[in-house]
């Protein structure tokens, strides 16, 4: 809960950030010379690129929640099994152990989402935040293709 908290408050701080710099962006269209014009229309730029940015990750957000919600309903969601040390952290041997059985497990099923969603979260515990992400990407698409009932 307190994650979703966190990004809903940055997603909102980010949007005030956009309409401001959007606003400026315009009053310097509407200032009207060559050089006022052309920097409107760049900083107009940056609000645009920055709200795709955060739709597109709030899509991806929801649609990784919506995968972690069935899994937990199918009971296959990865138990926390990994060691840590006295500060909570987890211990990389640890991570690495549980890394080795998600990735044989997607091996031997490569189409199966949920071994991609398992593969992702041992991802991410091991700090790997880019790989996390293509796996769970990959599992957000083969759960799209998935047969209804499935």
């Amino acid at each position: 809960m307190r994650a979703k908290l966190t990004y809903l408050l940055t997603a909102a701080v980010l949007v005030v950030y956009f309409v401001l710099v959007g606003s400026r962006g315009v009053l310097l269209i509407q200032h009207g010379t060559v050089l006022t014009v052309t920097f409107g229309v760049a900083v107009l730029i940056l609000p645009v690129i920055g709200i795709w940015f955060l739709w597109k990750n709030t899509q991806f957000v929801a649609r990784s929640n919506r995968l972690a919600a069935e899994l937990d309903a199918q009971g296959g969601l990865p138990v926390d099994e990994l060691a840590r040390d006295g500060y909570g952290r987890i211990l990389r041997d640890s991570a690495d152990e549980v890394f080795a059985r998600r990735k044989a497990e997607t091996e031997d099923s490569p189409d199966d989402w949920r071994c991609w969603f398992r593969l992702a979260v041992a991802y991410h515990d091991a700090r790997d935040t880019p790989r996390a992400r293509k796996a769970m990407q990959r599992a957000i698409a083969l759960h799209a293709k998935k047969p209804v009932g499935v």
